[in-house]
């Protein structure tokens, strides 16, 4: 293997470059010219393959940064039909004329979907990326508990899951943590210890949402933050049962911070964040606010009077309020645990393709005795019998329903991952670089403008 083609797809992340990084520095200790496809697969469909060389005589270009955030050679949500010949066709017209022996992919469960597509045509891995923790499984065998029955409504059928194993042990989960979550966590942890200040000055509730349509990782990760309730998807949201458990815990402490999972659901189906039927540019359903629609709910449930006394004399503005960390959570420098297994999976997807594996993913892997190591599975092993991968959910015996917040395997699942997650240098960041004077006086330097001198085309 002479040289290895490497892209970015879906939405970005806080350690794309550190996982570009990895894969470029295995490629220069093997002797692999590495190429960089600009914005994903649209680059790769583009008639001109706009591309970059990213180790140059076997040295990592000085735009590729470890420490930054994103991702220097771009992305899209722009995807590979495998049914689309013609499609496929230009691909491997495209690939032949860069002269690629294998494709490494920074993704998620649509990367994997579009590098399937190519995999019979060139040797395809991937490195996985989502700040979600969504890809990968809970056991080997999670797949297999979908089913399907008919009905009238489109898709044409309806897909339920026969849950086969109440307990989970942590060295069970395949993939134990994606890169991006830990940093993302790391945001919504500070959002919401900031905004606790809010509620107890002002005698408020808060509700702050943060991301994770199917899936309750970052939810439940602000846990470090303290919050007195948190709310994933995928345990549906008793109303009645909430607001008893707001007001005993607001006629405690006079505030409460509530952290809600954007695609957390009433016990009733619906999505409480998908009042507007709209969908993104990937098909996913575009909310509109779970935290605003939960605020509106318990306005009407909680009632005026157990805000009498503390709100006396108080203008009209409600006493609760909600809150999206938004993109925040997709952004900016990755904290040292991100960089660290960004760089180690992005070098297994490397290795992977000089064994000669195709269509296998890179996992970071646990267990108690040897902790963290790096592995792989074929892709194919994540999908159902129908050939769909769906979001890896929070294990129920992750989360307490009863009290709306972690539970004891929670805590441990999340302390392997946490406990030395954030480094010095990530501190010093902050004192060295975040108010340094130059900032006043420059303008900030894209990334963007200094590739864009490096681009080339066919």
């Amino acid at each position: 293997m002479k040289r290895i083609g490497i892209l970015t797809a879906g939405g970005d992340t806080p350690a794309l470059n550190a996982t570009i990084c990895g894969a470029v520095q295995q490629a220069n200790a093997l002797r692999i010219e590495v190429v960089g496809l600009i914005r994903g697969y649209a680059g790769l469909l583009d008639a001109r393959v706009p591309h970059v060389m990213l180790n140059p005589l076997f040295s990592s270009i000085p735009e590729l940064d470890p420490c930054k955030g994103g991702t220097l050679i771009g992305s899209s949500r722009t995807y590979v039909d495998s049914a689309d010949t013609a499609m496929l066709d230009m691909v491997r017209q495209h690939v032949t004329r860069l002269r690629l022996d294998g494709l490494v992919c920074i993704g998620g469960d649509g990367t994997i979907n579009g590098m399937q597509a190519l995999a019979d045509i060139l040797p395809c891995v991937l490195a996985p990326k989502t700040i979600d923790n969504d890809l990968g499984l809970n056991y080997l065998d999670e797949p297999n508990e979908w089913t399907r029955t008919p009905s009238s409504q489109a898709p044409g059928y309806l897909e339920q899951r026969r849950r086969s194993r109440d307990h989970l042990r942590l060295d069970d989960i395949i993939n134990y943590a994606t890169p991006g979550f830990a940093t993302a966590v790391f945001v919504v942890v500070q959002m919401v210890e900031r905004l606790r200040t809010t509620a107890e000055s002002h005698h408020r509730i808060a509700v702050v949402e943060v991301m994770g349509r199917q899936s309750g990782y970052i939810a439940l990760g602000a846990a470090y933050a303290q919050p007195d309730i948190i709310l994933i998807p995928e345990v549906p949201v008793n109303i009645a049962r909430l607001t008893q458990h707001v007001a005993r815990i607001y006629e405690q402490q006079q505030n409460v911070v509530i952290v809600v999972g954007e695609g957390v659901r009433t016990d009733d189906g619906q999505e409480l964040g998908a009042a507007v039927a709209s969908r993104d540019p990937a098909g996913n359903i575009r909310y509109s606010g779970a935290a605003d629609a939960l605020v509106q709910l318990l306005q009407e449930s909680l009632g005026d009077d157990l805000f009498a006394e503390t709100r006396a004399f108080e203008p009209g503005s409600s006493p609760l309020f909600g809150r999206k960390v938004g993109h925040t959570q997709r952004g900016g420098r990755p904290i040292l645990f991100d960089r660290f297994c960004a760089t180690q999976l992005g070098g297994k997807a490397v290795e992977l393709l000089v064994d000669g594996r195709s269509n296998e993913i890179a996992t970071l892997q646990y267990s108690e005795s040897q902790g963290f190591t790096f592995s792989s599975i074929a892709a194919n092993k994540l999908r159902d019998r129908w050939g769909e991968i769906h979001p890896r959910e929070v294990h129920p015996g992750f989360y307490d329903a009863e009290r709306l917040q972690l539970s004891t395997l929670g805590m441990e699942y999340l302390k392997p991952i946490f406990t030395r997650a954030v480094g010095a240098d990530d501190v010093e960041y902050i004192r060295r670089e975040v108010f340094d004077a130059g900032c006043l006086s420059n303008r900030y330097q894209s990334i963007n403008t200094d590739i864009r001198k490096r681009i080339r085309y066919l």
